[in-house]
């Protein structure tokens, strides 16, 4: 890792977008900020949310965090947006930037503070006045203001992208680009025949990150096309029906038609 980690306002970082209250009224934390990775990168591709290259593409646009232990949440923070902007160093434009939550950062530095970011070197080079990006990234450990916000995806649907290892007998997913809250704290499946009542909603098992997993119980091969309702991290519940097909693909990813609301 590499050290150096009223008026209405709307903020634009690739298409993800947030559209801010008066500094007066904003519930501003005190944290503290590195940056790790290339300078102009995306910090270290795929890590603990299981996005992989997803981070440094449209719409994340590698404007993104790895978060410390209150963030991170054991990876049920993965995909939560925050607002972030430091104003003591003199690199710094005072202006906020939008990350989002797709890395854990355990280490101690990440745990020095009650809330760490450890940006990508994009991210934390945009919190700097025109031109001094490289001398704010040679700043080393910053204070920081920080403010969750709602993730807005511009009209982007919920994807669920099926893991390499799933089968008809172990249904395994990354979930990403849930707007508002980002983040997610459960999933249901439901199989085939649910709108004729033969099937239930059951609860899948967070795998790691923001990889969902269901092991079949029966014995039988699990039967598409799937469903899902989720529920945020603030309890907003979304049902997403008939996602996956029949005939599905391990690796492949799937689109819903819904998404939240930002």
């Amino acid at each position: 890792m590499a050290s150096s980690r009223g008026t209405f306002l709307f903020a634009a970082l690739g298409v993800l977008s947030v559209l801010s209250l008066p500094d007066a009224a904003r519930s501003w934390a005190d944290g503290g900020a590195t940056w790790y990775g290339g300078p102009y990168g995306d910090g270290s591709e795929g890590g603990a949310c299981g996005y992989k290259s997803d981070v440094g593409q449209d719409p994340f646009s590698s404007m993104i965090a790895a978060g410390g232990p209150s963030l991170f949440k054991n990876g049920k923070g993965c995909g939560a947006c925050y607002q972030v902007r430091c104003k003591e160093d003199p690199a710094c434009s005072g202006k906020h930037v939008t990350v989002v939550i797709t890395d854990s950062c355990p280490d101690g530095t990440c745990q020095k503070e009650k809330a760490h970011f450890d940006m990508s070197g994009t991210a934390f080079g945009a919190m700097a006045k025109p031109g001094m990006a490289d001398k704010l990234r040679n700043s080393g450990v910053l204070k920081i203001e920080f403010d969750r916000v709602p993730c807005k995806y511009n009209g982007k649907k919920i994807s669920f992208k099926m893991d390499s290892g799933a089968n008809p007998y172990y249904l395994a997913m990354l979930i990403e680009y849930e707007a508002g809250d980002g983040d997610l704290a459960s999933v249901e499946v439901m199989e085939a025949g649910g709108s004729k009542g033969s099937a239930k909603w059951m609860p899948m098992r967070q795998s790691w990150g923001a990889l969902w997993c269901l092991d079949s119980k029966s014995g039988k091969p699990l039967q598409a096309p799937f469903s899902f309702r989720l529920t945020s991290g603030s309890g907003k519940v979304l049902v997403a029906n008939n996602v996956v097909p029949t005939g599905w693909n391990a690796g492949k990813a799937y689109q819903a038609n819904v998404n939240y609301a930002a």
